[in-house]
Formats: C-alpha cells, structure tokens, sequence
C-alpha cells in the first residue's frame, strides 16, 4: 500500500496501523533527533500533498485484509508533519466513520495556534503533539523550526487546542542528552507543561537512528530528573516490542519499503519480522532491496538501522546509502534460524 504501513508495534497505541499523508520529508522542523533525516527544504504548506480520497482506499483495503484484533489504533503519522495535508480533518472524520478503533494523530504540534488546525484535530480521539523545549532559545537548537513558526505560537496553540479538545492529549517530550535533560530545562518544560494542561506526558527517547551522529539518550540520572521535575503525569516510554507486519499481498521488498521509509528498523528488528517467510524469500528480498537502491544503513550508537535511500543523514556518503550489499551476510538463513531460537 502506498499510504498506509503496518500495523507496527507502538510504545502507545498498540498495534497502530500508519497513515501517512505527506511525502518524505515534508516537515516543517528540522529535528536534531529526527529518525527520518533532515528535512531539505523545510516546509510549511498546508495543500493536498497526496488525493485524500487515494489515502482512504488504502485505509479500507487494509481494514478488509485484517481479522479483529490485529489492530488497536489507526494512527495518522507522516513521513514529516502530519497536519500539513490540508485535507487531514476530512480524513480522520472518514475513517472514523468507517471503523470502530480509535484514530490517533501524532504531530509536532505547531499548526495548533492555527483555529482550523485545531477544529480538525479534535475529531480524533487522541492527538500526541511535542514539547521538547520550554524556552524560544532551546526550541530554536532541539527542533530547528521553520522561522516563522516561533515558541510563543507553539505554547500558545497547545494552550488552546486543549481547552477545546475533549479527547486524550498527550504530550510528548524527546530527552537529548546534553541539551534538555538538565535541571533549568526541565523546569522549564514543566512550567509550560503546566500550563498546557495534558493528559499525560510522554518522555521518550532517541532510539531510533537520530539525523545528527552527536544525539544521544540521556543517562539514567537524567530521567530521573525529568521523571521528577515534570511529574506524576509523566512516564518514560521506552522502545515497543514484537514485529511488524508484512501481508506478502505485495513485494516483499517494497513492503519493508513502505515501513523503514516511516519507521527504520533496527536490523535484528527486520530480521525478526521476516522470519516468517523462507531463507529463499528472504534472500530474493534482500537482494531486491540492494539492486533498488530504495534502502540505506544508518549505524548509530553501535546498532545498525535500514533507513529508506532519500532520508538524508549528513554522515552517510551517498555510495553508502545506495550499496547494502554487505548487509547480505546478516540474512543468511543459518543466522536467521539462531534469531528465532535466541542464539545471538
């Protein structure tokens, strides 16, 4: 499917099925934690980047293809900023119509200053903005925004949207090591937290893949801190579990595609959620991947990531990006066999 992926495992929401109405990286910050590269140019247009009518098809030919309880939430999340498709409201408004389980938005928050932005999110029965910073200074360095979305429009946006919104807020804090994980920073995220008035807080973490090699998690001294200045209301989120679902109605390659270029995975990661399928299958799409150039390895933190090919990482040359030949090695079906009986 072209818009939609999964269902993958989500620190959250389950079984989260993503909908995904933007094209990579359409976004209008430029995140040091992105897991999906950098956003070159930044953008800030609302407009129907895809036919929201294309993107409810692919919604309906998925719920078909699934029995109950293969799904817990459906999850409007893009390649960038989820809310600059303009035609978002109508979207959720559809599939609620069309399903009974719940319809999740997750996005950086920063359109919500706009009136009409906020009426066509609280159609959805939870909305997960960020809030990485509590000050314009420290916004500016962690999310890298497009100019002229300031601090002020963010807080504010968030402020109003939850006096209006009558469904799960849950505000979500990336900690970097370093750069908001200290004591002012914290309190001043509590204080704007505070304010905002959430449901909930999210403190996650830069597992996945960060676009600048210096990100790192904060040690376990800092999220104490952060688990004390911010609150009972906050809980630490760490990496979902399980694998992720791959139908075989399409390539196999373009299936894993379809999810890295949303989701990297790690590589024990995809090699537990192809060991379904047979060594053969496995190696022809392995192969199929490298001979596409569609996919790319990112290592950070000593782990290997596979990464869609356009995601820019500024320390990648572009021959890597495009050779995974030497990838091939950790598929064998020999290697695989150990994955499944907890060898390695």
């Amino acid at each position: 499917m072209k818009y939609t992926y999964g269902p993958v495992p989500s620190r959250r929401l389950g079984q989260s099925l993503g909908v995904d109405p933007v094209p990579l990286k359409t976004c209008n910050w430029n995140c040091v934690y992105c897991q999906l590269g950098r956003s070159k140019p930044l953008v800030n247009e609302r407009r129907e980047y895809f036919p929201a009518e294309d993107i409810l098809t692919d919604v309906k030919q998925v719920l078909a293809s699934h029995t109950p309880g293969d799904i817990d939430w459906i999850t409007f999340v893009g390649s960038g900023e989820t809310t600059l498709h303009s035609r978002l409201g109508w979207l959720i408004q559809e599939v609620k119509d069309l399903t009974q389980h719940p319809v999740a938005v997750i996005t950086n928050g920063s359109l919500l200053y706009m009136p009409e932005m906020r009426e066509e999110l609280a159609l959805a029965d939870a909305v997960l903005p960020s809030l990485d910073a509590g000050t314009p200074e420290l916004y500016r360095r962690v999310n890298r925004p497009v100019a002229e979305l300031s601090f002020e429009s963010l807080l504010d946006g968030l402020i109003a949207f939850r006096k209006e919104y009558q469904g799960k807020l849950w505000v979500e804090v990336m900690l970097v090591q370093g750069l908001n994980d200290s004591e002012l920073a914290l309190r001043d995220i509590a204080n704007a937290i505070a304010r905002i008035q959430p449901d909930e807080v999210h403190i996650v973490l830069p597992t996945r893949p960060p676009v600048e090699t210096w990100v790192q998690p904060p040690d376990e001294e800092g999220l104490s801190r952060a688990r004390a200045i911010l609150g009972d209301i906050a809980h630490v989120l760490h990496p979902g579990s399980g694998s992720f679902h791959l139908s075989g109605n399409e390539s196999l390659a373009e299936e894993v595609v379809g999810i890295i270029t949303r989701h990297p995975m790690r590589e024990s990661q995809l090699i537990e959620t192809l060991q379904q399928w047979s060594p053969g299958d496995i190696a022809a799409t392995m192969l199929e991947l490298e001979r596409s150039g569609k996919a790319q390895i990112v290592e950070r933190f000593g782990i290997r990531y596979w990464s869609a090919s356009p995601s820019i990482y500024p320390d990648v040359e572009q021959s890597e990006r495009t050779d995974v030949r030497k990838a091939g090695d950790g598929f064998r079906g020999d290697q695989i066999e150990g994955e499944r009986n907890g060898e390695q």
